[in-house]
């Protein structure tokens, strides 16, 4: 793909930088469409076809295209700062009603008063929240556990890391990177690349550098195991949570208030 391709005489082609992101993204998690399918069964069976979501640290919007088409009367909040990815979000969802974005730091103990709703059915996020470390990341459970409605969900799909299999998670990463590997050879861009991408776009070129004046090339964070996400949320206010689905990279894990 080259900058051609997602980039019109009027603009930037939307729909075309919201495939890139997803091939982008797929390079890393081939199964990334299983997750998503299973996060939105739950959404169903718990608090059922219309959600009011709030898509946490929502990037390109991802999440809120597969609500909307699998839950026409769905309606969303994305929250994030990355002005680049929120560009591409807004540009994708400018005619839609039901959709709205917010920017916002999720590190600011004040982002919730940003909302245009008190509580929400469901707060849905997906490969984010590794960025914040343990401290941030615990106290930001809170504050989702006070906007998720009693009965509603909050489901995070991400890197979750037992620390106690080490040969299975070298095991893992040995295969997955051979893969990817081969992926590579074949055309796939990587973070960096689809990046470098984005700041030749005559549209997203400013908000690309200001997205790396905000995050440097990639946030440190941590990868607590999914035990220390379910314990930590429940601590929060949550009466239950555990995994809903798992690869062996990654892990949906949901909470019920």
């Amino acid at each position: 793909m080259t900058d051609t391709d997602i980039t019109t005489t009027t603009g930037a082609d939307w729909a075309a930088w919201q495939q890139s992101w997803d091939r982008q993204q797929e390079w890393y998690m081939p199964d990334r469409e299983e997750r998503f399918r299973i996060m939105l069964d739950m959404v169903e069976a718990l608090v059922g076809p219309a959600p009011r979501v709030l898509d946490l640290a929502c990037g390109t919007g991802t999440i809120t295209a597969r609500l909307l088409d699998r839950f026409p009367d769905a309606t969303s909040t994305g929250v994030d700062l990355d002005p680049a990815l929120l560009a591409i979000a807004e540009g994708s969802f400018a005619d839609d009603e039901r959709v709205s974005f917010v920017t916002a730091d999720l590190k600011d103990p004040d982002w919730p008063a940003k909302l245009p709703y008190d509580s929400f059915d469901a707060v849905l996020t997906a490969t984010a929240l590794h960025w914040l470390h343990r401290e941030p990341l615990a106290a930001l459970y809170g504050q989702v556990a006070e906007l998720v409605r009693d009965g509603g969900v909050f489901l995070n799909a991400d890197h979750m890391i037992d620390e106690t299999t080490p040969r299975i998670n070298a095991a893992e990463r040995v295969q997955r990177h051979a893969r990817m590997d081969q992926a590579k050879a074949d055309g796939a861009l990587d973070w960096s690349e689809w990046w470098q991408l984005a700041a030749k776009d005559p549209v997203l070129a400013g908000p690309t550098a200001r997205r790396f004046e905000i995050y440097g090339e990639h946030a440190d964070g941590d990868m607590p195991s999914a035990q220390w996400h379910a314990s930590v949320l429940r601590e929060k206010g949550f009466g239950e949570a555990r995994p809903v689905w798992c690869s062996p990279s990654d892990t949906l894990l949901l909470a019920l208030k």
